[in-house]
């Protein structure tokens, strides 16, 4: 400290004390000494630092911070944030780039949620700089991923919600495919699993592979077009999901795919046996497998409601009792199932509760879907 203060006291010119200021700057970079930073960063915000020279030189701090290790960079950057915070409007640039160095070492730490939060500290609608909408974009998507990595959806859709208001003003392609993957993340770790299955697909049928500077591999395509078959198998059994059966089935590429065999059997509606369940639950992540108000997974959920529309094909009744016994669950619970689906208009049919009954109405567009099916299947053969 009294060096810094010997530079502060000495006369001459403003331009000879920055010299000399840089100078010790360096010199404590150059041997990584931590406490002489923390004084540093002090010394720069008291009374006897012009705000002008205190600036440049926190810049040039903020900058070099890359040049420490970890634990000496989150150890003076952090000393940085709590001392600046106070006059942050004063120093909004150096701040912003020393969150940035200290997420990189918590995102290398694998420390998702932290670099997330460091970097959200980054006032990105501040009035006292100008920040072009590009750059306020890609925080917004870096912070998003950062999130995703700790399944954090909630957190992750705020941020990705801001980033579709400044979409229009990114030129960067590979910027816009990080905020698409990002986008279908949040839908699917929201179990809108329909909808993600949409975007995830778009994803899978890239015609380049180069955007940005960035590459994209055929297994990444490949990732993309599994994440679409394994998010529509488990949306809501309904015409919205058969459509895009459709498309997927018909996709060559989906026959590569491990969960192509219960892809198939749910497109062409057959029951699915408790093997095949237990053997796709393999491949599903957490969030995936989560138990919901209703006491059953999203997995399990969703192979009752197959079953139960695959059982509307071959029976024109059922018995509650029998109906519960082929779903695996008990006969109330298969009728709440099914008077759930038939109010959603997902499943045709009506409930005789007196008799225990559920009817199924079949007609031409059943017929017509089961001749395309027929089709589908004999080209594939032929193919």
């Amino acid at each position: 400290m009294e060096e810094l203060a010997a530079i502060a006291a000495g006369g001459g010119e403003q331009k000879a004390k920055l010299e000399a200021y840089r100078s010790a700057l360096s010199a404590r970079f150059t041997a990584s000494d931590v406490p002489g930073l923390r004084a540093f960063v002090d010394h720069m915000l008291g009374d006897d630092v012009p705000l002008v020279i205190s600036r440049q030189l926190l810049s040039a701090f903020a900058s070099r911070l890359g040049e420490l290790g970890p634990a000496a960079r989150k150890e003076a950057g952090s000393h940085a944030l709590e001392r600046v915070a106070p006059r942050s409007v004063s120093f909004e640039e150096q701040l912003a780039t020393v969150r940035e160095s200290l997420a990189a070492v918590y995102e290398a730490e694998e420390d998702w949620s932290r670099a997330a939060q460091t970097l959200a500290g980054i006032d990105l609608d501040s009035g006292n700089r100008m920040l072009d909408e590009q750059y306020k974009f890609s925080k917004c998507v870096k912070i998003a991923m950062l999130y995703l990595e700790d399944d954090d959806a909630v957190q992750a859709d705020h941020y990705i919600k801001k980033a579709s208001f400044l979409l229009s003003g990114c030129s960067d392609e590979a910027l816009e495919l990080q905020y698409k993957t990002s986008y279908a993340r949040i839908l699917d770790s929201k179990r809108r699993f329909l909808e993600a299955a949409l975007r995830y697909y778009d994803l899978s049928s890239l015609e380049r592979r180069e955007y940005g500077g960035q590459a994209v591999s055929e297994a990444d395509l490949l990732t993309a077009l599994s994440a679409a078959a394994t998010c529509t198998i488990l949306a809501g059994a309904g015409p919205q999901r058969s459509r895009v059966l459709g498309t997927l089935y018909k996709d060559e590429r989906c026959r590569e795919l491990p969960v192509f065999g219960v892809l198939e059997k749910v497109y062409l509606e057959r029951i699915l046996r408790p093997a095949e369940v237990e053997s796709f639950k393999g491949t599903l992540r957490p969030h995936q497998l989560a138990v919901g108000a209703d006491g059953m997974t999203v997995l399990d959920r969703a192979v009752v409601e197959h079953n139960l529309l695959s059982a509307s094909k071959l029976y024109n009744n059922v018995y509650l009792s029998e109906l519960g016994a082929l779903l695996g669950i008990d006969p109330g619970r298969a009728e709440k199932v099914a008077a759930k689906m038939i109010c959603e208009e997902r499943l045709k049919g009506t409930i005789d509760q007196v008799e225990g009954l559920v009817y199924f109405e079949g007609g031409e567009d059943e017929a017509q879907a089961f001749d395309e099916r027929i089709r589908d299947v004999c080209q594939s053969v032929q193919s």
